[in-house]
């Protein structure tokens, strides 16, 4: 999404603006700087204990990666909305290098957006690749598979922002280029034609796999997480493409519409990285019990092998 567009719409005065408009806006922007608080703490924490805490599997790699990706998509954008109050209600609203400023924020933000996208679908398919297929899974799978999925996945998130940020640059999304054209076009196939449907079928597939292990009283911890962390990417993501799709083409009807539709997109990616370490809180969290839990063992719980949690079972079973 280009941010420098969005940035010309609050600047321009338009009929669709009430008089109070920016008061609203203001406070959006502010409740929105507050979550953003509350996300970064809870990525912080959970990459601190993933890192240094915590023995590091196959699974806990992707997560780790995945609350970097968070954790920095919430620190550009906070910067972000900070420059959107300044603009709204700042004394000097067109200050030296903004739009330098605002290309850096654009760039990383989309970094972030992008690799977190693809290193969530990348985890899930994962997991499912080991329900459908355990026997090439356990005996096949490449030792450092996870690093260098991660890596290249990374590597794809940077490229797909520097060619959507420098090609489709803030005046060739305005006058709609042939170049900024087939750019957006790419970035709404790569997320709704296939992050998305992955994202899916790899949910529906660990989805029949949870109900069965409710019959036979255990549920791995790892599948809860993906199934809530997909749904709640689901919800946020599809707001995100269609937005920069409608803007693009100029579908909405207002600049306040299109405005509107701007912070919401906001709310659900935040929401979404703001969700995600507390999930696999609560997720890893022994609600049965009434004793006290570590941080640290509570995440130990929620990524820990599938094999490691059936001896657990196994043996408080036993006992």
């Amino acid at each position: 999404m280009n941010v420098t567009s969005m940035n010309d719409t609050l600047d321009e005065p338009s009929s669709s603006y009430s008089e109070y408009s920016y008061i609203h806006f203001t406070i959006v922007a502010v409740v929105a700087l507050c979550l953003c608080i509350v996300g970064l703490v809870g990525n912080v924490i959970v990459f601190w204990y993933l890192c240094f805490k915590i023995q590091r599997n196959k699974y806990a790699v992707y997560i780790m990666n995945l609350s970097v990706a968070d954790a920095l998509f919430i620190v550009f954008t906070t910067l972000l909305l900070m420059i959107q109050i300044n603009t709204i209600i700042g004394t000097y609203p067109e200050f030296i290098g903004k739009e330098s400023l605002y290309l850096f924020i654009e760039i990383f933000y989309d970094i972030m957006q992008y690799s977190g996208m693809y290193i969530l679908t990348a985890f899930s398919m994962e997991r499912c690749s080991s329900v459908l297929f355990p026997f090439w899974y356990q005996h096949h799978r490449p030792r450092n598979l996870s690093t260098i999925m991660c890596t290249a996945l990374w590597i794809l998130g940077s490229l797909e922002s520097l060619l959507e940020n420098l090609v489709c640059t803030a005046d060739a999304f305005l006058e709609q280029t042939s170049q900024c054209s087939a750019v957006q076009i790419i970035v709404f196939i790569l997320a709704i034609g296939i992050c998305l449907p992955i994202m899916v079928i790899s949910s529906f597939t660990l989805f029949i796999n949870v109900k069965r292990s409710l019959k036979q009283q255990y549920t791995p911890k790892l599948y809860i997480i993906i199934l809530i962390a997909v749904l709640v990417f689901i919800l946020s993501v599809l707001p995100f493409s269609f937005l920069s799709f409608l803007i693009y083409f100029k579908l909405t009807p207002t600049d306040l519409v299109t405005v509107s539709f701007f912070y919401v997109t906001i709310y659900c990616t935040v929401l979404k990285c703001t969700i995600n370490p507390y999930i696999y809180f609560i997720v890893g969290k022994k609600w049965k019990q009434n004793t006290a839990h570590s941080i640290q063992e509570a995440l130990q719980r929620a990524f820990r092998e599938e094999e490691d949690e059936n001896d657990d079972k196994t043996t408080n079973t036993s006992s």
